[in-house]
């Protein structure tokens, strides 16, 4: 590990904005945020830019940002921290743990913004989207809770549109080209590090939101992976 990363890691330590892998924490948060306010996560989150972005938005809410990588995550910690951003913290762990960490319901919204869009097929189940963690995300999501993406992938999108129809989920926005709207919200003005550098080289962002339900996600996973395949076999022809 680099020098650099080893200084950020230290100090990260000191960081009151900043758990990593903390336990007993599900009905607690009120006392990390010294608040009740609704908790809105944003997952894999990088370098926080939303968590702090959404948090200048809305002082009335609480925002945490998720993620392993602990140098990134430092970015956005020290940037909220000199901001005296405290409805801003960061939590760094394992996103498919992300059910040990909440109580149920006790978040109201999730963003997911920029997350790797694992291409291949056979890395579906890595998708942020996929029923896999959106079963996850249903054990701590308050009931009709807010699912937000916004990806330059348009696999991505394309495939989260598919699960949304599978599986009956009420879609509430979906823009195929944020940008080329001409009212769009401030939230969906914020900016991450990926976005600017338009790694999928689309030249369109793409927004969904949509929610869950209180009951079970049917299994339609036979059905999504005949998509997925119809999908690769139209690649190669």
């Amino acid at each position: 590990m680099g020098q650099k990363k080893l200084i950020r890691f230290a100090e990260m330590t000191t960081f009151p904005n900043v758990l990593q892998y903390p336990e007993n924490m599900p009905g607690k948060w009120k006392d990390f945020f010294h608040n009740d306010n609704p908790i809105v996560l944003e997952l894999a989150c990088g370098k926080g830019e939303y968590a702090v972005g959404l948090g200048r938005l809305h002082p009335d809410k609480n925002f945490l940002g998720v993620d392993l990588k602990g140098n990134r995550i430092w970015v956005g910690a020290k940037k909220a921290l000199q901001e005296n951003l405290t409805n801003v913290g960061f939590l760094r762990t394992q996103i498919d743990q992300i059910g040990s960490y909440f109580a149920p319901g006790e978040v109201s919204e999730i963003w997911i913004t920029f997350p790797d869009p694992q291409l291949r097929t056979g890395k579906a189940k890595k998708r942020l989207t996929h029923p896999k963690f959106l079963r996850l995300y249903q054990q701590i999501l308050k009931p009709d809770g807010y699912i937000n993406l916004k990806t330059d992938s348009p696999s991505l999108y394309r495939f989260t549109k598919w699960v949304i129809d599978l599986h009956g989920l009420p879609l509430i926005q979906d823009m195929d080209n944020v940008y080329g709207n001409e009212n769009i919200s401030e939230e969906l003005k914020i900016k991450t590090h990926y976005e600017g550098l338009d790694i999928a080289q689309s030249s369109r962002i793409h927004y969904l939101q949509f929610s869950l339900p209180a009951g079970p996600l049917p299994d339609k996973n036979d059905a999504l992976k005949e998509l997925l395949l119809e999908e690769g076999t139209d690649r190669r022809s």
